[in-house]
């Protein structure tokens, strides 16, 4: 078969004229030959399969620098570009989602507007972390600042300290900046992304720590929530314990599923098993919330061992306590120690004032 015209060739690759030629000036698919009288464009049949890869690949809405990098690959490397470009478009769908659903949760709740980014909202916090009466040694970490609240738990071996501390750690320089109300949530995407390359960093060839991670940043009356992981965050307000949080672990999906109730999540042999965590898996997956902040409000953050082991109304009771953070997280430890802690302990309590 001899050359085809730029028409005829377009229509076999299910693309337009017009593609062939943006392609062809950006050197992605050259035609074989130009008629130097008409200057018309003639492609070889043989050219087809490329010219259909590139089409496939721009209805995926891959660049063309993208596309060009993926069309000088092996069939074998290409196939791994394309699954990694489309896992990031995954990634940043979901992202994006998850901004909508916030924005319209908050304005199905009848706010017009973003809260006031400049609210006078301050907090009173403490934190504190026990080894436990059954551990010998400390994984979790536990922090509590003026703008960010953080509590996060090692585990796998050696390095559990080490990726505690390195996941709170990357989220410290956000409470050092004036981040605007509206740019929080990104921010702490962003923070949570260096938290698991950080995690990451500190693999071994005989060990891979992974760390939970639950945080909250202030900005203006905003608080954007950040968790991955079984540490928590809860609520008080108004007399109320609210918990925040959902437990990503194997229990918990069992308990979604239908097929566990929550009683036989509580005492089952997995139910520490985890299901996310930063370090583990290909990509991390963080729940992402915006919450406003109100005088009064108390919230707590904490690690599993409080929550596994303290009684959800003991926690309460102990919140709604007329004390300061100090000797309520003082309290909590406590509380966690006559359950027998067998875990290491962590927690932040912190007060909601007007500044």
């Amino acid at each position: 078969m001899g050359l085809m015209t730029i028409g005829a060739f377009a229509r076999a690759a299910r693309l337009t004229p017009k593609a062939l030629r943006l392609y062809d000036q950006v050197g992605l698919l050259v035609p074989a030959a130009v008629d130097p009288e008409s200057g018309y464009r003639l492609y070889d049949p043989a050219q087809l399969p490329m010219a259909r890869l590139v089409a496939q690949l721009r209805r995926l809405g891959m660049p063309l620098a993208t596309i060009r990098v993926v069309c000088d690959l092996d069939p074998a490397a290409a196939a791994e570009a394309i699954t990694a470009y489309w896992r990031q478009v995954s990634a940043d769908a979901a992202a994006r989602a998850r901004l909508a659903t916030l924005l319209v949760d908050h304005l199905s709740e009848g706010g017009a507007t973003m809260s006031d980014p400049n609210s006078a909202v301050a907090v009173r916090c403490a934190a504190g972390c026990d080894t436990g009466l059954v551990r010998d040694s400390n994984e979790d970490t536990a922090y509590a600042g003026g703008r960010l609240l953080a509590v996060a738990d090692g585990m796998r071996g050696s390095g559990g300290a080490a990726a505690s501390a390195a996941a709170v750690d990357a989220l410290k320089p956000l409470a050092l900046t004036d981040v605007p109300a509206a740019d929080l949530l990104t921010m702490v995407a962003g923070a949570v992304s260096d938290a698991d390359r950080a995690v990451r960093g500190l693999a071994s060839d005989a060990d891979q720590p992974v760390t939970t991670l639950t945080a909250l940043l202030l900005s203006g009356a905003q608080l954007a929530l950040v968790h991955v992981g079984d540490t928590r965050a809860y609520l008080l307000r108004d007399g109320e314990l609210s918990l925040l949080t959902q437990d990503h672990t194997w229990v918990q999906a069992q308990v979604d599923q239908g097929r566990l109730d929550r009683g036989q999540a509580a005492t089952h042999p997995q139910r520490a098993v985890l299901v996310r965590a930063l370090g583990g898996g290909r990509q991390v997956e963080a729940d992402l919330a915006l919450r406003t902040a109100q005088p009064g409000d108390r919230y707590l953050l904490c690690s599993d061992g409080l929550s596994a082991v303290v009684d959800r109304a003991d926690l309460r009771s102990a919140l709604a306590a007329p004390a300061d953070p100090e000797d309520t997280v003082r309290e909590l430890i406590e509380l966690a120690r006559g359950e027998g802690a067998p875990d290491n302990i962590a927690c932040v309590v912190a007060d909601v004032v007007a500044a």
